[in-house]
Formats: structure tokens, sequence, C-alpha cells
């Protein structure tokens, strides 16, 4: 190992790790947060004799079930404004810059939704924590990427989409809990308190060596770096900043990048989005990050809910927490297995194992079969979990040319979004156009997905060696 290369976190390292995995988690927070208060919130379930008001506020917002859905899929609009404008966050306030503005936007958007008295604070809420977590999932797997040493980057990577789950399963278990009139505010007002620690804990959080490195912050990357990894041998940088002298703090954590020329443009201006997706050099690299993208969107299992409730009706409201249990316990497997397996293998384990759950639950539906759907919806959740869901986090800031990384980001996170949006669009009426109304013929939809995500990532391993 060379002189001065990173050799591990110290501890303040994986307390900074944690502090920048919360917007990882609110993202998760929020994709689930109101799934179990649902009908709390929009006043289908009440209690006899319950007051109109709590603590001064209606223990209900009527809602019809298209308004509810306004709400819903407003947090995905807000995910793209967020993930659009992520770049010239990221750059000009840097990446502990990125993150404060990402936890302040989400205390205000879960604050405004925890104490709503009717809808539009609550829609105004719900695109507010969008926007936060459209900046915060772009910055946050760049943040732990930068900072991670490198012999555990993959690992450390991991824990993006391990946050994200573990948001997912903590709002379902608040959820189970607190859907009541009397509390549901509860599940909302976690978030936004978490994000207010979160910014109280800001001034004590270093900015990004590799960051400081790229704006000529000598000195002050000296301080990151020395608190933030051990290292075999200290060593400084210049005097005087010197963009022309290699930095052995940086070590390969810097210049590990898949992209050959990783060291040759780590100076150079950010580039600007428009700038990535015109320039000959940003093509490859852009187009491994939005495949990757397109791979995780479109291996997202719609109606998986339904089918195991249909399975087991008796455990109706515990279903979704129990495959984000499934879904959470497999996340920690490529955290063991990324650095030793490599990205590209776990990505073709997980595809393949994708596409054969999603041909089990097409075939299980249109025979009548549900006990086979069950099943390879779990192998599904799986096989998400190894591969198409941590990996393309960590793909990203390893792709991507340094000058760019930003601005990549935002563009893949962005389609992202887009992706997410137009699958939940299409999902149903798509599944009722080539069923033609049959709920035996249910599963031919599953059969189109699963021919997508074999198309998308024959097109990704094209373009990406691992």
């Amino acid at each position: 190992m060379p002189h001065g290369e990173p050799e591990a976190f110290t501890i303040y390292g994986w307390i900074v790790s944690v502090w920048v995995l919360i917007v990882s988690f609110q993202y998760g927070f929020h994709i689930s947060s109101l799934n179990q208060i649902s009908d709390v919130l929009s006043c289908r379930t009440t209690e006899p004799g319950l007051p109109a008001t709590y603590y001064g506020l209606p223990t209900c917002i009527p809602m019809d079930n298209p308004t509810f859905s306004v709400l819903t899929s407003i947090y995905t609009v807000g995910g793209l404004l967020g993930s659009v404008g992520a770049n010239v966050v990221m750059d000009k306030w840097g990446r502990k810059g990125a993150c404060l503005v990402s936890a302040f936007i989400m205390a205000i958007g879960a604050g405004f939704m925890a104490v709503a008295a009717s809808f539009t604070p609550l829609f105004v809420g719900r695109l507010l924590t969008g926007v936060s977590a459209g900046l915060g999932l772009c910055v946050g797997p760049i943040y732990i990427s930068e900072i991670a040493p490198v012999k555990i980057k993959g690992a450390v990577g991991v824990l993006t989409q391990f946050a994200i789950v573990s948001g997912i399963m903590l709002t379902q278990a608040l959820g189970l809990q607190l859907a009541t009139p009397r509390n549901w505010r509860l599940v909302l007002l976690f978030s936004a308190v978490l994000s207010l620690a979160q910014l109280l804990a800001g001034p004590a959080i270093v900015e990004s060596p590799v960051w400081l490195n790229r704006h000529g912050l000598l000195r002050d990357k000296d301080v990151s770096a020395r608190r933030l990894w051990k290292v075999g041998h200290v060593l400084h940088s210049p005097d005087v900043a010197n963009e022309d002298v290699e930095d052995p703090l940086l070590g390969s954590a810097e210049t590990s990048s898949l992209n050959p020329n990783h060291h040759e443009h780590e100076h150079q201006a950010a580039a600007t989005v428009p700038q990535t997706l015109v320039r000959r050099e940003f093509r490859k690299p852009l187009l491994i990050v939005c495949f990757a993208m397109l791979c995780q969107q479109l291996s997202v299992l719609y109606y998986s809910n339904n089918i195991l409730s249909k399975a087991l009706p008796d455990l109706g409201p515990y279903v979704s927490l129990g495959i984000t249990i499934v879904n959470f316990f497999m996340t920690a497997a490529p955290i063991i297995l990324i650095d030793r397996l490599g990205r590209k293998k776990l990505l073709t384990l997980s595809s393949a194992g994708a596409i054969i759950s999603l041909l089990g639950v097409g075939i299980g539906l249109d025979s009548g079969r549900v006990t086979l759907a069950s099943v390879t919806i779990i192998t599904f959740v799986a096989s998400f979990a190894i591969g198409i869901g941590p990996v393309p986090f960590v793909m990203i800031p390893e792709v991507s040319p340094p000058q760019a990384v930003s601005a990549l980001s935002s563009v893949g996170l962005s389609v992202n979004w887009i992706a997410n949006f137009l699958v939940g669009l299409v999902f149903l009426p798509l599944r009722d156009f080539l069923s033609h109304g049959d709920a035996s013929k249910e599963g031919r939809v599953f059969f189109v997905f699963a021919a997508m995500l074999a198309f998308f990532t024959f097109l990704l391993f094209s373009l990406y060696r691992g």
C-alpha cells in the first residue's frame, strides 16, 4: 500500500458517513411515509366519539382517491426538481453544503406535513420532501464515495441503498403503530426532527477532501483527511496550493475511478448538465449511468403487496413490511460481497434472478398459482437487493470523470425519477390492456417488464466493464 493512502475510517469518519446517509434514509422514509397512515390521514378510518381536532389540529384531512394519488405522486415531481438542480448546489456549496440544504428543505417539508390543517400545506410539504430527496439522493452517493477508504469503497457505497431500505422499513413499522387519528402526525414529525438534528450536527462535519482538493483548499483538505482516515504515513500538502501536485493523502481513493483519465481532469472546471449531454468524452459514462438507473426502475415490482395479500389474507397490513424486511436483510449481503465479487458480477447475478423472478410472477398469475407468484416475488426482492438496488449508486462516482460527477449524478437520478414516474403511470393501464380485463391474464405485464429489464441490462453490460 502506498504511503499516505487511506487505510480505514477513523471513528469520526464513520460518524460522518452515518450523517451523510441520513439524506438517503429520508428518501426511503418518504417513499412509504403515507402508505400505512393513508386511511386515517384521509378520513377513511375514524374512531367513534373522536373530537374533530386534537391539540388544535384536525384529526384527518378529507381526500378522495384521486386527490390522495396526486398527493402521493407529487413526491416524484419534487424529486425530479431536486435532482435537476443538484449539480449546481453540489459544485457551488460542496458535498456537505448540499446535504445541509437537503436537510433544511426536508425539515420544512416534513414539518409542514406534520402540522398541516388542510390539503394545501400537506401538498406543499410533500413536494418539498421530494425536492430534498432528489437533491440528497444525488449528493449522498458522491459524498460517501469521496470519503470512503479505497479498500472498502464498494461496501461503504452499498450503505446508500441500505439506508434507503432502512428508511422504508422504519416508516412502515412506525405506521403500523401510529396509524390512528391522534398519532399519524408523529410519523411525519419524526422525519422533521431527524433533519433538524442533522442540521444541528452540521458544524461538526467536515467537507469532502476530494471537493476541497478540486477547489484548491489544500490546508482544509489536510484537516479533513486526517480526521476521516487512518493513514500509514503522515504527509502534508504543499504550503501553497499547487493543483499540479498529486496528493498522497487522497491516494487512490480519488483516482480509482473506472475512467482512465481521472487524474488528468481532476482540476478542470465542473461540467454542466448540458455539457454532459453533448460532449463526446462524457457519452460513455452518461449511457452507463442512465442504463443502470433504468435497470433499477424497470425492476421495481408493482402489485407485489396485492399478490401476497391474496396468498396471506390474514396478514394484509404486514405484507409490505415483510417484503421490506426481506429487502433489508438481503441488502446487507452486497456490503460484504461487492468488493470481493465485483460490481458487474453482482449485477449479473441480480439481473438474472430478477428477470427469472418476473417471469415466474407472470406464469404464476396466468396459471392461477398464487403460491408460485408469491415465492417468485420474494426471490425478486432478494435478487434486486443484492445488485440492481445498491450497485448503481456505487457506479455513478466510479465511472464519472471528476469534473462531471455532479452533473452526471443529476442526469442519472433525473432519469431514475422520470422512469419511476412513468412505470407507476403505465403499469396498471398496461396490465389491463394486455389482460383485456381477464384476471387470469394479469401476469402478461410482467413478461413485458422482464423483457425490458433484459434489454437494458444487455445495453448496460455492452458498455460497463466492472
